[in-house]
């Protein structure tokens, strides 16, 4: 048997298996390795796997892996549990973390991470989305992953797994697929989420990337500053609960019609650590 030396962390329930890239171990390469590690029956169980490498634009890099084995961009709980890590790990209390999205900051105080991230691209607004003969109004961003955002009246009666399947697979949003929030605004600072995760395929406790769109978009359609109006350089604030019961806050601005300064806050923490073996 191979052993692999693991530890198990968590973002606002957002859950990830950490393992640090030796020459040898070639995770990156085995899907099955993936799929099995991810496994919350016959493995660790997580949302998906972070591969640390060394980087040399950024203190450490992080790849990302869904549970069904497939690489994403970026992930934004991920992004901050990996802060944590390492920075505890190193005795920092700032890092910054080369992803496939880009470079991110962060700054790490006890367990609370608070992570800066790339600047949305591809912001789109009113999208008319058909599902089963049903038109459903819904507005896209990319906050470092695809991610559409549909307000609805009542979280708890939405038939997420189904309706976020259909819009993750629908023909507007291939090939890539995207990432699908529901969201219900509170007011225009709070808001309350619920998202099926691309690479998951079902819905997760928490999505970091997924607060910031739903937060951005929450803004736009509800505060009365939008892009067509008067820029803001205040910076607006967003805290978003979560499935998990936790909460995440979401900050930006809003400059010369672009959204920028991003940043993602919340708690991160080290669940355990051990040794996964594997038959080699």
């Amino acid at each position: 048997m191979k052993k692999i030396n693991f530890t198990k962390m968590q973002g606002s329930g957002n859950d990830f298996v950490i393992i640090e890239e030796r020459p040898a171990l070639h995770v990156a390469r085995n899907t099955s390795f993936i799929k099995n590690i991810c496994d919350r029956k016959f493995g660790i169980g997580a949302d998906g796997v972070l591969l640390l490498e060394k980087s040399k634009k950024a203190d450490v890099r992080m790849r990302i892996f869904n549970a069904d084995g497939t690489e994403a961009e970026m992930c934004g709980n991920g992004a901050r549990c990996c802060a944590l890590y390492y920075a505890t790990k190193n005795k920092k209390k700032k890092i910054t973390i080369e992803t496939l999205a880009g470079c991110l900051a962060a700054e790490i105080d006890a367990q609370s991470v608070k992570l800066k991230m790339t600047d949305p691209l591809d912001l789109r607004l009113d999208y008319k989305v058909e599902v089963d003969g049903k038109v459903y109004e819904a507005d896209y961003v990319n906050t470092g992953v695809p991610h559409v955002v549909v307000e609805v009246d009542d979280l708890e009666k939405v038939p997420l797994k189904r309706l976020g399947r259909s819009i993750r697979y629908h023909q507007i949003f291939q090939p890539a697929g995207t990432n699908v929030d529901f969201i219900k605004v509170i007011d225009s600072g709070h808001i309350r989420l619920r998202t099926y995760e691309r690479g998951v395929e079902d819905e997760t406790l928490a999505c970091g990337t997924g607060s910031v769109a739903s937060a951005i978009i929450a803004v736009l359609n509800h505060s009365k500053r939008n892009l067509k109006q008067k820029d803001s350089a205040s910076m607006h604030r967003v805290y978003v609960a979560t499935q998990s019961g936790e909460e995440l806050k979401v900050y930006f601005k809003i400059l010369k019609k672009i959204i920028t300064n991003v940043w993602l806050e919340g708690t991160a923490q080290k669940v355990f650590k051990g040794e996964y073996c594997i038959s080699q």
